[in-house]
């Protein structure tokens, strides 16, 4: 996946959002919400899960410090976090209901389960932005990045990590949650890339992304396929690495194998730095986090998000969703200081802490 960067999107302006269709018909803002409105917003945020080190270390304050800015800090935000829990969410969507926020931004536990939520915000006359993930329901607008380049990105990286000796063993595939549409895209992705080019040996698809489930998969693929035989691991992220490449030490593996990943968390990189994980994906927070509060703002205020969203995407219940998707970059040990150090994301010294600096001296990032 290495320098396989899909160029980052263009910048995006304040934008506005016409009014919503049914599901199966036109993405758009409800009705309801079209009265034009000043700075005086109460935008609502709702995360997924704590897991996932990027929700709250990124995510959160980069969409708070965009509102603030477009709102010339005039807005309020009300953040909730679901824990990985469906049933948590849709009640953290109703509470923001009652609470009469003038917009919503939400990154689904289930993007099935959430459509009914999506459905009573809409008619209370709140647009809701689908973060990250594409929700189902009425939906006024859905920023993330190109989820099926993330998993080609994957895939690459991993045949060129893997050489000569593609097809000399067995390739496992530890993909994640089935409830995440993120997902699929990202296995759909991998598999474009690897099916007829890789012997794969074992697949899982790991529930909530848990790394502790996901390295009693890799266990159970030691176990069932030899540590011997296992040439490579296509990881969907790095939390999930972390629990997989713990396994490969525990096997006594003499040299791990390549190792995938995805977010760029700080652990994943260190891992990067000595060698321990093969890659990462880059995906650049900032941008992806202002398309959000632009698109929220612009429709919390009536307005239309034809300006940032250039394209548009269909879910299963809703067609013509306005959208940006962001694109991505392969993060390896070549390229730690052109992406995440050179973005602000970490400093060179929270990556290379004494554990690591003789590490980070071999590669050159000083």
């Amino acid at each position: 996946m290495r320098r396989a960067a899909v160029g980052i999107a263009a910048g995006a302006v304040a934008v506005s959002l016409a009014a919503c269709g049914s599901a199966k018909e036109s993405g758009g803002g409800s009705d309801k919400s079209s009265a034009k409105k000043g700075d005086d917003l109460t935008i609502g945020l709702l995360l997924p899960d704590v897991v996932t080190a990027r929700y709250e270390k990124f995510d959160k304050p980069l969409i708070e410090k965009k509102i603030s800015e477009l709102t010339g800090g005039k807005a309020t935000v009300k953040y909730a976090n679901a824990k990985s829990q469906a049933p948590t969410q849709s009640q953290q969507v109703e509470t923001m209901i009652t609470n009469k926020v003038d917009a919503l931004i939400v990154d689904p536990v289930d993007s099935k389960a959430i459509a009914g939520s999506v459905k009573k915000a809409q008619d209370a006359g709140i647009p809701v932005v689908a973060y990250d993930r594409l929700a189902e329901g009425p939906i006024s607008g859905y920023t993330s990045f190109d989820n099926k380049e993330v998993g080609k990105a994957q895939g690459t990286a991993l045949l060129k990590a893997l050489g000569d000796k593609a097809k000399s063993g067995k390739v496992v595939m530890i993909n994640g949650s089935i409830t995440d549409p993120n997902a699929k895209d990202f296995k759909d992705g991998a598999h474009s890339v690897l099916d007829g080019k890789v012997n794969i040996g074992k697949e899982y698809d790991t529930p909530d992304w848990d790394a502790q489930k996901a390295n009693g998969e890799m266990e159970g693929a030691l176990t069932a396929l030899g540590k011997n035989k296992i040439v490579g691991v296509y990881s969907a992220n790095d939390t999930m690495a972390g629990g997989i490449i713990t396994a490969l030490k525990s096997a006594g593996l003499s040299k791990i194998p390549p190792v995938t990943g995805q977010d760029a968390e700080l652990n994943g990189v260190q891992r990067i730095v000595t060698g321990d994980q093969y890659m990462s994906v880059y995906k650049p927070y900032p941008k992806e986090a202002e398309v959000a509060a632009e698109m929220a703002v612009a429709l919390a205020k009536g307005e239309k998000v034809d300006s940032v969203a250039k394209t548009t995407v269909d879910s299963p219940t809703t067609k013509g969703v306005p959208a940006v998707l962001v694109p991505v970059i392969s993060l390896t040990k070549d390229n730690i200081n052109d992406t995440v150090v050179k973005d602000g994301i970490y400093t060179v010294s929270q990556i290379c802490t004494p554990k690591y600096k003789s590490a980070c001296d071999k590669i050159g990032l000083k």
